[in-house]
């Protein structure tokens, strides 16, 4: 009982906070609109992360002659959309000065592209593998409504709420996630053949299955963002006006100059932290196998098993973000919480073993095929030379790599995300988050082709010891910058010298006041106010 009391108390203290600013009902319908984008958030990375484990399979069922090749332009395609309309999207809704329009468009491009992936069986197979490309192209188009997201959030939340938004905000991003794979091994009983349906026409299958939760989610998500559901509430706007006593929200935006210094260089650090993150996602199963002679089936299951508790390590992380950041400065957790993390979780994984690999020949390969021998496990020496020489990672190194990689990371993104939204201000975000977004879609292109070029031709030492002086010289970076990584300096009004009381801005910045309300912000700028009735 002490406990909901403790709850209450913390919710009626929460109201108070933002009393001056909105009324009870008010502050519902903003967090009810906030929360509509958390569930927008998890579907966009469900979008992605559901078809990931059954796309290769589908095309090859479609068309056995696209080859894995083609397979990595399908798998590009998303980020590669969402890099390049993500500033579209931003611009658009600053443009209009409202989210609903884009978020809705949006949607319904996500629910018509997933309804064409789950009908691909129709098109001739000649033409059906531009058709997939398409329809993840069109699916990554969608996704770059994240920028409008981030955007509102940070229009609709205090910059006490931020933080903690933020937080709910990449939670919900990391659910998707690890949702995704689970649905597809959910609907992997209904198998290649599936349910015919309308005379056979068209199967319900493993594949198409994926394609049509994401239908109906995206049907629901349309839903949410009807007036009766998502009012648009930018208090941040009200919050800035009342620390300037600007009239208008014009006047706030003209009040607050953001370092632009500090801006580029969060978005040069969100590329750098989404860039290592890559790794493991892009070099996992191949990096296993070659290091630790696993099959493709143990590889498989024990990859399974360390993304899911690196998953469940992430969820605790960000849960306790929050929490954090009222212990310890924001900047100070980006810098020793996530980078240098990062940094210690790149070098331990460039390997300390004692002796190479096993290795494995194309003529082992050979002579397991033509004597159906069991699966020929190894280090592929003739393609990778340096098999032969470099020293094998150990377990001890793959776990604690991964596992501050676990914590560093889902650190180093949510307080980023904070930090930018805080340096930009009560101006509208929709084009500067779309630019932020967008840099973490180029690491996603760039990274799997770049990083797989390396591990096959100069191997693991060079692979994590450039990505370690990546981090390392952006750690620094972020070191030189510290001091600048601050809420926006506000610009006082002026106080006309009249003794008319009434005359007076409703809000002027003094050097002492006693007996009055002080509105302190927790980014420093904790100047005292004093509002006059």
């Amino acid at each position: 009982m002490e406990w909901l009391r403790n709850k209450r108390r913390q919710r009626r203290a929460g109201v108070y906070k933002t009393a001056d600013l909105e009324s009870i009902s008010e502050r519902r319908t903003r967090w009810r609109s906030v929360r509509v984008t958390y569930f927008t958030m998890f579907l966009m990375t469900l979008g992605f992360s559901i078809v990931l484990t059954g796309i290769w399979p589908y095309l090859d069922t479609l068309d056995p002659d696209a080859g894995k090749s083609f397979l990595g332009f399908v798998v590009a395609a998303n980020p590669l959309a969402q890099m390049i309309v993500s500033p579209l999207f931003g611009y658009w809704a600053n443009k209009i000065g409202s989210v609903r329009a884009p978020l809705i468009t949006s949607v319904a491009l996500f629910t018509i592209s997933s309804v064409t992936y789950s009908l691909l069986e129709l098109f001739p197979s000649s033409t059906v593998k531009y058709w997939m490309l398409a329809t993840r192209f069109f699916v990554g188009a969608s996704s770059a409504n994240i920028a409008v997201i981030r955007s509102y959030l940070s229009s609709a939340t205090t910059v006490r709420e931020r933080t903690g938004a933020v937080s709910m905000m990449s939670l919900a991003q990391v659910l998707g996630f690890i949702c995704g794979p689970a649905i597809q091994t959910a609907v992997a009983p209904l198998g290649d053949e599936g349910i015919g349906l309308f005379g056979g026409k068209i199967h319900l299958n493993m594949y198409t299955a994926t394609g049509w939760v994401n239908v109906l989610l995206g049907a629901i998500n349309c839903l949410c963002f009807m007036p009766f559901c998502f009012t648009e509430m930018p208090i941040s706007a009200k919050e800035a006006q009342r620390r300037q006593g600007a009239a208008t929200a014009e006047e706030t935006w003209l009040g607050t100059k953001p370092d632009y210094m500090a801006t580029w260089s969060l978005i040069l650090a969100f590329f750098i932290l989404s860039f290592n993150f890559v790794l493991l996602e892009t070099l996992g199963q191949p990096l296993v196998m070659d290091q630790f002679a696993w099959t493709k089936e143990q590889a498989v299951m024990n990859m399974g098993l360390l993304m899911t508790a690196g998953a469940v390590i992430a969820l605790v992380t960000f849960a306790a973000i929050k929490p954090l950041t009222k212990k310890f400065d924001e900047r100070c957790l980006l810098l020793w919480g996530g980078f240098m993390l990062m940094v210690v979780g790149r070098i331990s994984h460039i390997p300390w073993g004692d002796a190479p690999p096993v290795v494995k020949t194309k003529e082992m390969v050979m002579n397991q095929l033509n004597s159906n021998l069991t699966e020929v496990v190894g280090c592929p020496v003739d393609e990778q030379p340096w098999c032969a020489f470099t020293p094998a990672m150990t377990m001890t190194q793959l776990l604690l790599g991964y596992f501050l990689t676990s914590i560093g990371y889902p650190i180093g993104i949510t307080v980023i995300q904070t930090l930018f939204s805080k340096i930009l201000g009560p101006r509208p975000q929709g084009v500067w988050q779309g630019l932020l977004t967008g840099s973490g879609c180029l690491s996603r292109v760039l990274g799997p082709i770049f990083l797989s070029y390396v591990y096959v031709n100069l191997g693991v030492v060079w692979t994590f010891s450039l990505t370690t002086v990546m981090m390392a010289v952006c750690c620094v970076w972020m070191g030189l910058v510290y001091k600048r990584l601050t809420f926006p300096q506000l610009m006082s009004t002026p106080v006309p010298l009249t003794s008319d009381v009434s005359k007076l801005p409703r809000t002027i910045v003094i050097g002492k006041a006693s007996g009055a309300s002080r509105a302190n912000t927790k980014d420093g700028n904790n100047e005292e106010r004093q509002t006059l009735q």
